[in-house]
């Protein structure tokens, strides 16, 4: 099957990697896809053996539609796979070097990493914190985020790591909804050179809530903050005089090693739960096949620890399988937009993660700026997020990989776990904009509303037919959300994904974006409603709507549209408040970067917005047939005001 589609591929379609590259790459068999289909259980077996296992397995799967156990009674750490059993051979290599965006840098070996992790369980420990207890991190990229990882991973406390630039409303929201009690944040940090009070938006946070018995305070930026007598403690006394070691617990397979919070179609985000044996398997197997991770690599992905691309390859993949990995506290642009290519030729990174998003700043920047550094050390490229379009592939492709590295383009989801979709750099011809075929042992397909296979060239419903390890287990405390959003489009055994997607006539996999109502801005999944119902709390609004309008840089921008409350008068200040309102709320990247106030919305004669004429009139496409609407006349007034809009 893979050399009739591979043969297929037209030369001008297609880039393929150097025969040197190939030939040194972790996977390179081609059969490795027709050895997964044949026998899935046998494959991830296969692949589990590169974990350290206190106890293997009974059973490989329970699949229970749509629920799933991987590794069936084994028992498995995850803190003592990514830091313990590498310190024999490898204690000193050099596990994180860390950037801060004032220049300032911090390096841990392994060996120091583990004590490190060691010492903050300990310190957890001593604070109350036990096996099953929710722990919540609002840390930004700072060491102390990975060592607050591992440290839970290691004692058993699952952790919820809360995106450092979300609001207190939001991590109120998180920490309620995850009933957690303990909290980890710092004095400050810096972003674009300005500093942030970290600490003052975690405690606003808290006060909305009950429940957290403690706050654990990291001195990052030497911030004088105030500190809440019986509730929050400073890290470095935490640790003080804390044992280096710290036995890991014993974890079952099914075990949960973490919440991750996702935006969803209705205002709440959901707790997407991931548990621990499954999760580890998909993360090496993925971190080492895709990025080809060598002994000497120097691995760079450039996400944040707040969203799922953070824990799975920043964290567990690279570190499960003893990589050194760069983390970067600060922005592209500071203190000029050449910031990334310098970090590259600082530590010789040789393998570049980051997200279109990222790539498209780069080329409106100008090549000036990565042509200022040597960017040979550079030996693989990845994109994560969101779709690449071909002409930022292909600028990505020349102007930072100077045409010799190959492009990994990766597809997968928070609740995913793991890469879906993706080249193998060492097997797979690369289409520019394609995310190329599914990783092995997956299957995907494209369906249309009826479960069909669509044909080739046709978009439809991304939809996963079979379990994987690293899948979601559940929607934390809301297991009907968990059925009603990925399994009831075609029954429970069938997941959907809430992509669009179309396969061509080689079975290569193009990505369309999303099919619900939610919004990826620079890569970050936002839900309409959240930020709809955030634009509602304000006084002076009656009804909100949001959408995403096509952005060159971020894929898209909020766009919000409301209708202000009776008496309420319209202003230019208004709509500032408004704006700046969502951003307090939510935070800082739920800002809309432009406010309609109208008289009315698309509405459907049941008193529905018809998303669909919304996203036509913020886009300025085709609004079809309006037939169906209560108030057709709106859309030309609507029409008007986002053109207007648009010339300021």
């Amino acid at each position: 099957m893979t050399d009739t589609i591979e043969s297929s591929l037209k030369a001008e379609h297609v880039l393929r990697p150097s025969k040197e590259f190939a030939a040194q790459a972790n996977m390179n068999d081609p059969d490795i896809y027709q050895k997964a289909e044949d026998d899935p259980e046998g494959f991830w077996e296969g692949l589990a053996d590169n974990i350290d296992w206190y106890h293997k397995w009974d059973k490989v799967l329970e699949w229970e539609p749509p629920h799933s156990q991987w590794f069936v009674g084994a028992k498995v750490n995850a803190s003592y796979n990514c830091l313990d059993r590498h310190i024999r051979k490898n204690g000193d290599k050099v596990a994180i070097h860390w950037e801060g965006e004032m220049g300032n840098s911090e390096s841990y070996t392994y060996k120091q990493l583990l004590e490190s992790t060691c010492q903050f369980a300990n310190g957890l420990k001593e604070i109350g914190v036990k096996k099953g207890d929710v722990v919540t991190i609002y840390l930004p990229m700072i060491p102390e985020a990975v060592i607050a990882m591992l440290a839970c991973a290691r004692i058993g406390a699952p952790h919820n790591v809360v995106f450092a630039g979300f609001s207190s409303d939001a991590l109120a929201q998180r920490v309620g909804d995850a009933k957690s009690r303990y909290v980890i944040t710092c004095d400050g940090y810096y972003h674009r050179g300005k500093l942030l009070d970290q600490k003052e938006k975690a405690d606003k946070g808290l006060d909305k809530i009950e429940g957290v018995e403690k706050l654990v305070v990291v001195d990052h930026v030497a911030n004088i903050v105030p500190m809440k007598d019986d509730r929050d403690i400073w890290w470095h006394d935490l640790i003080r005089g804390a044992d280096t070691e710290c036995e890991p617990e014993v974890m079952d397979s099914e075990d949960i090693l973490f919440l991750m919070y996702t935006s969803g179609t209705t205002g709440k985000p959901k707790g997407v739960v991931h548990s621990t044996g499954g999760y580890l398997v998909g993360t090496y197997v993925t971190s080492n096949w895709i990025f080809d991770l060598k002994e000497n690599d120097i691995y760079w992905c450039t996400a944040d620890v707040g969203w799922i691309t953070g824990h799975s390859y920043i964290v567990y993949g690279p570190l499960l399988n003893g990589a050194t990995v760069v983390l970067y506290e600060g922005a592209p642009n500071y203190p000029d937009k050449d910031r990334f290519w310098d970090i590259i030729e600082m530590y010789g990174v040789t393998i570049f993660y980051t997200a279109p998003t990222a790539v498209r700043m780069f080329m409106k920047w100008g090549a000036k700026y990565p042509q200022m550094h040597d960017l040979s050390s550079l030996r693989l490229l990845g994109s994560v997020g969101e779709p690449i379009n071909p002409k930022a592939w292909s600028w990505y492709y020349e102007q930072i990989g100077g045409s010799r590295c190959p492009i990994v383009d990766t597809w997968w989801q928070t609740e995913t776990g793991m890469v879906m979709i993706t080249s193998l750099p060492g097997l797979t011809p690369m289409k520019p904009g394609s995310a190329t075929r599914p990783f092995p042992g997956i299957q995907a397909s494209v369906l249309d509303k009826q479960g069909n296979r669509v044909p080739p060239g046709r978009g439809g419903y991304l939809a996963i037919e079979n379990p994987w390890p690293s899948m979601i287990r559940t929607v934390y405390g809301d297991e009907q959300r968990f059925l009603d959003t990925y399994w009831s489009e075609w029954g429970t055994d069938i997941y959907l994904a809430g992509d669009g997607a179309r396969v061509d006539e080689d079975g290569y996999f193009w990505i369309l974006g999303r099919i619900d109502d939610v919004i990826k801005v620079a890569g970050h999944r936002l839900g309409t409603m959240e930020i709809e119902s955030s634009l509602v709390s304000h006084p002076a609004v009656a009804e909100a709507a949001v959408d995403g309008k096509a952005d060159e840089i971020k894929g898209e921008v909020i766009f919000a549209y409301v209708i202000l409350s009776a008496d309420v008068p319209e202003s230019e200040e208004l709509k500032q408040e408004l704006i700046a309102h969502v951003a307090e709320e939510i935070g800082h990247i739920a800002r809309p970067a432009g406010l309609i106030i109208a008289a009315d919305l698309p509405k459907t004669r049941s008193g529905k917005i018809m998303r669909r004429v919304l996203k036509a009139i913020t886009n300025g496409t085709d609004v079809g047939d309006v037939t169906t609407l209560q108030n057709p006349e709106i859309v030309e007034e609507l029409k008007r005001k986002v053109k207007e809009a648009s010339m300021h």
